[in-house]
């Protein structure tokens, strides 16, 4: 699981320093990625993009993994810590989440949330 791990830590990195093309650069072309403002997802890099400007615009969420584990059916199962601030800096929401992850080729081709 190391490579898979580096990847994903490397998404982690990326989307906090809010670095998108350094994130859609671990999913493949065509990723199913969960819309957690809206619920459902997007699909592909275009609208993982055009999600992610719209949501830094309302927040700023920062998203630490803290554990890997890979699950039965194959998929990445992370732990996560995530604290969403208002624009301002004001914390609106510190829990933990688990992000489960399909990759395929060494790509992300998709994620989905769950409540830890």
């Amino acid at each position: 699981m190391s490579a898979d791990r580096k990847l994903l830590e490397q998404a982690y990195a990326a989307f906090n320093a809010r670095d998108i093309d350094a994130a859609l650069a671990t999913m493949h072309p065509d990723v199913i990625w969960p819309n957690g403002m809206e619920g459902g997802f997007v699909y592909g890099h275009d609208a993982v993009r055009e999600y992610w400007v719209k949501q830094w615009a309302m927040f700023d969420p920062h998203v630490d993994p803290l554990a890997f584990k890979t699950a039965a059916d194959g998929r990445v199962v992370v732990d996560a810590h995530q604290i969403v601030r208002d624009l301002t800096g004001k914390v609106i929401g510190d829990y933990m989440v688990q992000h489960v992850y399909t990759l395929e080729d060494g790509l992300v081709t998709r994620m989905e949330i769950r409540k830890a």
